[in-house]
């Protein structure tokens, strides 16, 4: 593929701008850089006025591909899960209605807002879910490959993680998907290979590109810790 490709999907410059998730400024070069840069994430260069993707070459060098926002876009996903009485792991995921796959409820975190409220609110708009008296946990921003994502256009997320309470499997809490999710479930997710498997033979889907790296992690089993040698 070429290095030099150019492309903005029409509904950026379309629906995105008319209702307000897309940048209306069609050249990077005019925007003022330094507050953006500031509030970065993650650090981001801007070479001749046009962003730097910092994490990955997507294929497409100029435009935006189909995110609407110049250089960084700020997310924030909700990583809920329960354990039934058998032990199992599950997990709260949104089937997306652009066809993506099945993903972390979650979205753009509004300007001043703290992500942990973000991934709470999108929670809510994406699956209904609400109540959680459980501590929530910002981890690290991290970058993901999102396949909208252009050379000048780019994703990071907050994942902010919730565990609650002990269920019964058939009496888990009620999801239902609304706004941006086409529908919502609690997925088994005793590993990242669970709920892959789960995914493809309960609902026919697969994990949303973006979100696969992160899912992998936040499933991993932790290491116990090595136990103390000089105490016998």
């Amino acid at each position: 593929m070429s290095d030099s490709i150019t492309y903005t999907h029409p509904d950026v410059l379309t629906l995105g701008v008319h209702q307000g998730w897309a940048d209306p400024e069609i050249d990077p070069t005019r925007i003022d850089w330094a507050p953006r840069q500031a509030r970065a994430a993650i650090p981001f260069q801007v070479i001749d006025g046009r962003p730097v993707n910092p994490c990955e070459r997507t294929g497409i060098r100029y435009g935006r591909n189909e995110l609407g926002h110049w250089g960084e876009a700020l997310a924030a996903d909700a990583i809920v899960t329960t354990t039934d009485h058998d032990g199992h792991t599950w997990l709260v995921m949104v089937e997306r209605r652009d066809g993506h796959g099945w993903a972390l409820p979650g979205g753009h975190v509004d300007p001043g807002e703290d992500p942990v409220h973000a991934a709470i609110r999108e929670l809510h708009e994406e699956t209904g879910l609400t109540g959680i008296t459980s501590p929530w946990q910002a981890l690290p921003p991290r970058y993901v490959p999102d396949p909208r994502a252009s050379d000048e256009a780019w994703m990071v997320t907050v994942p902010v993680r919730t565990h609650l309470s002990t269920y019964h499997c058939n009496r888990l809490p009620t999801v239902v998907g609304a706004d941006d999710a086409a529908r919502a479930a609690w997925v088994l997710a005793d590993t990242y290979t669970d709920l892959v498997t789960y995914l493809a033979g309960t609902f026919g889907g697969d994990v949303f590109p973006a979100h696969r790296g992160m899912l992998a992690q936040a499933l991993a089993p932790t290491c116990p810790a090595p136990a103390n040698r000089g105490q016998q």
